[in-house]
């Protein structure tokens, strides 16, 4: 396809799929659960951080999940004590088991205490001049301050270590995004702009993405994600993250590659 015949298989793609159709079979049904904003932002971190794998069971997990927390996210993260831990117990998606949720709850207490909200940690750097691998950059870091074992320093990725971060950006695509169709919440887009949005990456949309002739790099990492974000800013450099649903949708319910 030459660019404009691209621009408008993308334009008709993303319409498609970013339809209230798509939020059941998405992990974004997890924070969708909810309505008040604090409970949607701890949900949807935590259904994105075990976002790896089949997408039903993803969305099993997570559910799991939010009924072993009485299906009140942001009030057990915040007060939940060493007995409620025990509710956790059992608790396993893939290599993300108990132990890594009481650790994450009590990070998530101690950096929401310190920030006020989820929403002023990752806008902060934004605010700043960065963009969402600052944001998500500076979420770890705020994270990885408070005590926890070696090993969970893998469910957040570090962006300054090349990682294409796809679960975290996914994230701030799920947080960020504003539109009509009411796929994303839209909850802090007063204070990060959807220009500064990264495309969520993964080997299935990096497929997508070469075969479209949108990214050359082979690998799936940080420099890909920004060249990947860049070739889609040409089509709409206020909300390129909307792309999202094109090249991941056509992947998922086409089997494009």
């Amino acid at each position: 396809m030459n660019k404009a015949d691209l621009k408008i298989w993308l334009e008709e793609k993303a319409e498609l799929y970013n339809q209230k159709s798509f939020i059941e079979t998405d992990p974004i049904s997890v924070p969708h659960l909810f309505s008040k904003p604090e409970d949607i932002e701890i949900a949807g971190l935590f259904a994105a951080t075990i976002a790896w794998g089949n997408r039903k069971s993803i969305i099993k997990s997570a559910n799991n999940l939010m009924e072993r927390m009485d299906m009140n996210p942001f009030d057990f993260v915040m007060n939940h004590s060493e007995k409620d831990l025990h509710t956790l117990n059992g608790f396993a998606h893939r290599t993300f088991n108990a132990l890594d949720v009481a650790t994450m709850c009590q990070m998530l207490k101690s950096v929401i205490q310190k920030h006020g909200n989820l929403k002023n940690i990752f806008c902060k750097p934004v605010t700043e001049g960065g963009d969402a691998m600052d944001a998500i950059e500076f979420f770890r870091s705020e994270m990885l301050m408070n005590e926890h074992e070696k090993r969970f320093k893998k469910h957040i990725s570090s962006p300054a270590k090349g990682s294409a971060a796809k679960r975290l950006n996914m994230y701030l695509r799920w947080m960020v995004r504003k539109d009509n169709n009411e796929v994303d919440f839209g909850l802090w887009n007063d204070c990060f702009p959807m220009s500064k949005l990264m495309i969520p990456l993964d080997v299935h949309s990096g497929r997508i993405a070469r075969k479209l002739g949108l990214l050359q790099r082979k690998q799936n990492d940080a420099k890909a994600v920004y060249e990947l974000t860049e070739k889609l800013r040409e089509f709409d450099v206020k909300d390129p993250a909307k792309y999202d649903f094109a090249i991941f949708g056509s992947g998922i319910f086409e089997k494009l590659v």
